[in-house]
Order: structure tokens, then C-alpha cells, then sequence
């Protein structure tokens, strides 16, 4: 991977680039985010009244506290949203911190692998939702500050390796395997996405896999959940009851469901149909229609996010935008995957729809931090006010000092005149232009070929883009 350049933006660009090109708030995103909360409180009820009434009294108890979390949740995101998401960069060391402090006090607490002990302050807080964000701004701000070393083994791969191996040990002694194998494969994915080198992704991919198959042999509940998710492959009625419940749910709802609020399957054997399983119980009472709007909804978050990601300002955004939304479309892939024997059964739950506070105020609050990163580019900021640039070509930069060499001084005085510097600012336009589609097509190369092809995410800054005949032809590739 080539080195990271910055170049420094005249005055008259950058008083360019610091104009709003249009509205920070990311709509779509706001919308399906909205929807998908309301979609989950509904079903949140649907899925409980019946388990609560016994136990509780009050067939809203788990509505009522699910809404008071989305509530805190959305207050967190408008906060972040507000705040300039450099600040990050000052807070990924305490917040890690204390991430760190409380999954030892959850191991303190004590717990077994029949009934793990996951949770603080009774059942309100789990540590391990909240480290799953943790990582993604610890990662992104430590990759960020060690971008012109990424390469080398001893300064990059050992260290984040270490870091992950910290919080995913921690995590996988609660237990919590799903838990933990996601902390490892989000900080595998933005060391991919920061520009690792071939070889250390092909030796992290090794790794990992040998680790994953040491766990799994160790672990009595990894090697059930292997079985039963081949034997389900296999044969559906060879599955774990778990799936079949939720297969049968899939097949009552049909096309158009049998109506909000008149599932059976919650009340025959489906476990955990308010958390876990939630999705099974959408699937049976809206159908394959409404199943298809959820996920509709999931990948519009997706496109959103990358979206947000290729458009931030500098790699730090990047980094961030690119990992909450890998994070939420993740947990939510697993989640619906699960449900349907495509994937291993694994305790995820699915994002802003399942109840439980820790996760939902976490995805927000990862929302909060992709609305941020819009903010930013909407008026067109970056960390000390320079463009990184990844393996640019330096003829353009050459020009650039060319034109500055042209300026003279008369009685200590530069002087320039208008036409030069008319000719310097717009070689520096035509430059930062050249090195803009430069990022793009590195990024699209290293990471993105994918996801461009499917998504077409690209950056467009409203500025007029000069042509190919229009540049300067020692620019010409």
C-alpha cells in the first residue's frame, strides 16, 4: 500500500470546500432508522404481553421499557450527531477503559455456561453490546494514528491483534461466543478497510480461523451449535428445536402473514421470541411482504452508511462510517440468517427491532456517529485542515510548486500578479480534483470493488469537474 500524502488546499479552495453543499441530515437514513425502531417496539409487544402478564402483571412492561430506552437512545444520537466526531479521538482511551472494567466486573459477578452471568445492574447493561461500538472507535482512531505504519507487521498487525484479543477473551469467558467472534471479525474488517496488505489479511484470516476452531472444539455449546446448524442443512426436521420453531413460524405467515398480534408459534415452543427470535415472529405475523421491508429497510441503512463513508472528509470518518454500518447490517445478516438455518444459530440481536436497552441505545448511538460524520462533510471540514491523499502521482504536486516559485519579491513584499495567481489557483483546483478521483479509485480497488458495483457509492462534491481535455496534459494519465 502506497504512503499517505496531505495536500494543503489554497485559501480560495478551501474557502470552497467549506461551504454547505447541501443538508447535513442523511433523510433515508433517518427514515428507516425511525422505521425500523417503530417496527421493533410493535413487535416487542406482540412478541411479550403474553410472557409478561404472569410475571409482571402488565402486558406492557416490556413495551414500556423498551420505549424509555429508545427514547435515551435517540436523545444520545441527536448529542453525537451534534458534536464533531474528532472529539472521538480524545475519548476512545477512556471509554475503552472502562468497556475493559466492566467486562471484568461482569467475570466478578460470577455465572456458568448454563446460566452466564452477562449483564450489570441487574438485566439493564450489558458490557459486551457496549464493546462492540467501543472497538469500532478505538480501532478507527488507533488505525487512524498509525496509517503511515499499517504495513509493517510489528507496529500494525501485533497490536490490534492484542487489543482484540483483550476485549473478545473477555467477552468469551462470560461466555459469549457470538459476542466475541463479532469483535474479531469487525476489527479483522477495518484493518481490511484501513489498507492492510495482502499478506497480513491472508495471515489474520488464518488466524482466526484456527482460533475459531480451537474455540469451538473446547466449547460443548460451539461444537451443539455446529452440529445442529450441518444436520439442519441436512434434513430441517434434524434441526435444533430452536430453528424448527422458527421455520414453522416462517411457513404460517405465508405471503401476507396471519396479522399483527395473532402468532401462535411465540406461544408453542418459539424461545426467546421477543429478543432473539423476533424476527420469526415478524416473518409469521406480516408475511414474506413484511419480512421484505425489514430487510429492505436494513439495506437501505446499509447503502446510507457507505454512502456517509465514501463522502467523509478524512480517513478517521472513514473508518468510523465503515464500521457502524458493517456493525448494524452485520448483527442484522446473522440475526435473519440464523432464524432460517443459513447461518450457525448465534445469540445477535437484531438491530433497533430487539429488545434489550444496551443494544438498542448502542446502534443509535451509532447512528448518532454516522449523522456526525455527515455534519462534518456537509461543511466540508477535515482533521487540520488538510486532504489525505493515498499514493497520488507528484507531478500535480509539482506544478503546484512551480507556480508558487513564480512569485517574486520586491522590497521584502511578495508580488504576484493577477494572472498567475488566476493560472495557481486553478492548477490547485485542478489538483485537488486529481488527487479526489485518485482516492476514489485506490479505495475502490483496496475494498470497495464490491459494494461500488452494487451500491455505486460515490463521492460528488458539487464543484465542476474538469474534463479530461480541460486538464493540464502533464495531469493526463
Amino acid at each position: 500500500m502506497g504512503q499517505t500524502t496531505f495536500v494543503r488546499t489554497s485559501p480560495a479552495v478551501s474557502k470552497i470546500r467549506s461551504k454547505p453543499s447541501r443538508l447535513w441530515l442523511d433523510i433515508p437514513l433517518v427514515l428507516a432508522v425511525i422505521a425500523l425502531t417503530i417496527i421493533g417496539l410493535l413487535m416487542v409487544y406482540s412478541a411479550s404481553w403474553n410472557y409478561v402478564i404472569p410475571r409482571k402483571g402488565d402486558p406492557a412492561y416490556l413495551l414500556n421499557r423498551q420505549l424509555l430506552w429508545a427514547i435515551f437512545g435517540i436523545v444520545v444520537a441527536l448529542i453525537i450527531s451534534m458534536i464533531d466526531y474528532h472529539h472521538l479521538a480524545r475519548l476512545a482511551v477512556p471509554i475503552m477503559a472502562i468497556t475493559l472494567l466492566m467486562l471484568l466486573i461482569v467475570l466478578w459477578s460470577g455465572g456458568d455456561s448454563e446460566t452466564p452471568a452477562r449483564t450489570l445492574f441487574g438485566t439493564s447493561v450489558q458490557p459486551s453490546e457496549m464493546a462492540k461500538l467501543v472497538i469500532i472507535i478505538y480501532l478507527s482512531v488507533w488505525l487512524y494514528s498509525k496509517r503511515d505504519q499499517i504495513a509493517s507487521i510489528s507496529f500494525g498487525l501485533i497490536p490490534m491483534m492484542f487489543i482484540l484479543g483483550i476485549t473478545a477473551g473477555l467477552i468469551l469467558l462470560q461466555p459469549d461466543l457470538s459476542a466475541a467472534a463479532t469483535i474479531v471479525v469487525l476489527g479483522c474488517l477495518l484493518f481490511f478497510i484501513c489498507g492492510g496488505e495482502l499478506r497480513q489479511i491472508v495471515l489474520v484470516v488464518v488466524v482466526v480461523v484456527l482460533l475459531g476452531a480451537l474455540v469451538v472444539s473446547v466449547s460443548q455449546n460451539g461444537q451443539n451449535r455446529i452440529s445442529y446448524y450441518i444436520n439442519g442443512l441436512q434434513d430441517p426436521l434434524r434441526a435444533h428445536d430452536h430453528i424448527k420453531r422458527s421455520l414453522e413460524a416462517v411457513v404460517r405467515g405465508g405471503i401476507f402473514g396471519v396479522g399483527i398480534g395473532k402468532g401462535i408459534t411465540k406461544f408453542t415452543g418459539l424461545p426467546f421470541s421477543w429478543t432473539d427470535s423476533i424476527f420469526a415472529v415478524i416473518a409469521e405475523e406480516t408475511g414474506l411482504l413484511g419480512a421484505c421491508v425489514v430487510i429492505g429497510l436494513y439495506i437501505l441503512v446499509l447503502w446510507r452508511g457507505f454512502g456517509i463513508a465514501r463522502k467523509a472528509p478524512d480517513q478517521l470518518g472513514y473508518l468510523l462510517a465503515s464500521g457502524v454500518t458493517i456493525w448494524i447490517t452485520m448483527e442484522a445478516m446473522i440475526n435473519i440468517g440464523a432464524m432460517v438455518n443459513l447461518v450457525p444459530f448465534a445469540g445477535n440481536a437484531l438491530p433497533f427491532i430487539s429488545a434489550g436497552g444496551s443494544n438498542l441505545t448502542m446502534t443509535l448511538s451509532g447512528i448518532g456517529i454516522l449523522l456526525s460524520i455527515a455534519r462534518q462533510t456537509a461543511k466540508g471540514t477535515s482533521t487540520a485542515g488538510v486532504l489525505p491523499v493515498s499514493t497520488v502521482k507528484s507531478e500535480p504536486l509539482r506544478q503546484v510548486r512551480a507556480s508558487r516559485a513564480r512569485s517574486h519579491t520586491l522590497g521584502g513584499e511578495p508580488v504576484t500578479s493577477a494572472v498567475e495567481e488566476n493560472e495557481y489557483t486553478w492548477i490547485t483546483n485542478s489538483t485537488v480534483q486529481f488527487t479526489e478521483r485518485t482516492v476514489r479509485r485506490s479505495r475502490k480497488r483496496q475494498s470497495w470493488r464490491f459494494l461500488d458495483a452494487l451500491f455505486n457509492l460515490r463521492r460528488r462534491n458539487g464543484r465542476r469537474r474538469i474534463s479530461r481535455t480541460d486538464r493540464p496534459a502533464n495531469t493526463r494519465r
